[in-house]
């Protein structure tokens, strides 16, 4: 770890931090500003539509200005967006609150780019740890984030207001760490004609087995993590329990997604990224069996914590697995494409868990996380066996 490393850990772990604290606060928000109840997660989907939509801007700023610029860009919209949602709790207007949740997932797009980014200030032979290490400083992010909700929460009369106000100093702070990163200039590729070259269009880059699963893990291995933890503390409210007790979850949650990344990059070099992925399809399973087993606080920590883990294998396993399917001159739109399927499929499920557990009860959301699951795993034994075919074949 050099120190660029170090304090790109510590982005992650502000970054994080943003996330969390509204993971644990705007589905509760929207619970109170909300026209319907069923409604109540809107500003957690706006968050990750938000960042769908922003990631071709910002592939676009990456290529025109590189990491760094756009990463500060990024942070300054976190910092605003931050600022508008405290003014929409102020005015309790929903509408403002899930519009300037929306314009906060520029950031996210951002914020979904420095695990790329840590595979560029390593050696080659070391990505795979530099990926999972700045992962891990999402642990900041564990710590922080449902404190800071808790402290904040009664800050002013509005509920949750001083969170908010709270997350621009988060991204204040981002900004200074960044200012102090030293990205080096990428050399451009040459073709053989001595042109600048473009790389393969997307199409092809998605033809490629390796390329799909890693986006099928990152994309679905996120989209359960986030269907369940969304639903969580409006779960736990139902079940009578304050929001305390729902910091404490999230806070072991987020614990178990960012403390394996200290050692999941050597499990990679190990045992191989789908050996560790495949047990991150086993660990979501076993969250999913715990969670069904009861609605006592114990249920609800060590299944959270589980789905931690298990998202944590998958993530990070997907991303090193797609370091192996694209070349230097194709980053910008292949991190672009990985980072709209997760974006896409995390809005998704953010609007199904509101609706789910609000309808149709914390079970039956649990119930249908394992379709997801399920595929997640298929992909894995397909690609094991072409590659295993491949083999055969050499």
């Amino acid at each position: 770890m050099n120190r660029n490393l170090w304090l790109l850990a510590l982005c992650q772990g502000l970054f994080l931090t943003n996330n969390v604290v509204f993971i644990a606060i705007n589905g509760l928000v929207g619970l109170q500003l909300a026209p319907f109840g069923w409604m109540a997660t809107l500003p957690v989907m706006g968050y990750v539509v938000g960042g769908a939509l922003a990631t071709p801007l910002v592939a676009r700023s990456q290529t025109l200005w590189g990491r760094k610029v756009s990463f500060q860009i990024g942070l300054a919209v976190g910092a605003g967006s931050a600022a508008l949602c405290a003014w929409a709790a102020f005015r309790g207007d929903f509408w403002l609150l899930c519009a300037a949740t929306v314009v906060a997932g520029y950031y996210s797009a951002n914020g979904g780019l420095y695990r790329f980014a840590a595979a560029e200030l390593s050696a080659p032979d070391y990505r795979e740890k530099a990926v999972s290490l700045v992962l891990a400083g999402g642990l900041l992010g564990a710590v922080a984030g449902p404190n800071l909700a808790s402290a904040t929460r009664t800050l002013f009369p509005v509920p949750f207001a001083g969170a908010y106000i709270a997350l621009v100093a988060v991204a204040l702070l981002g900004m200074a760490c960044m200012a102090a990163i030293r990205f080096e200039a990428q050399p451009p590729v040459l073709n053989a004609a001595g042109e600048v070259a473009r790389g393969r269009p997307l199409g092809e880059l998605m033809r490629q087995p390796a390329f799909v699963v890693a986006i099928l893990g990152a994309a679905l291995g996120y989209g359960v993590m986030n269907l369940l933890m969304a639903a969580t503390p409006l779960a736990m409210q139902v079940c009578g329990f304050d929001f305390s007790a729902s910091a404490l979850v999230l806070e072991w949650h987020v614990i178990g997604m960012f403390a394996p990344g200290f050692v999941t990059g050597h499990l990679i070099k190990r045992f191989g990224v789908l050996p560790i992925m495949g047990v991150g399809v086993l660990l979501n399973f076993a969250c999913v069996v715990v969670a069904l087993m009861g609605v006592e606080l114990h249920h609800f920590g060590i299944a959270l914590f589980l789905l931690g883990v298990g998202w944590n294998f998958l993530f990070t396993g997907s991303t090193t697995l797609s370091l192996t399917a694209y070349r230097p001159e194709e980053k910008d739109r292949a991190q672009a494409a990985i980072n709209f399927c997760v974006y896409a499929t995390l809005a998704l499920s953010a609007f199904s868990s509101g609706v789910l557990v609000t309808t149709q009860g914390w079970t039956l959301l649990n119930a249908g996380s394992l379709v997801p699951i399920a595929v997640t795993g298929v992909a894995l034994m397909w690609l094991a066996l072409q590659r295993r075919r491949a083999a055969a074949q050499a």
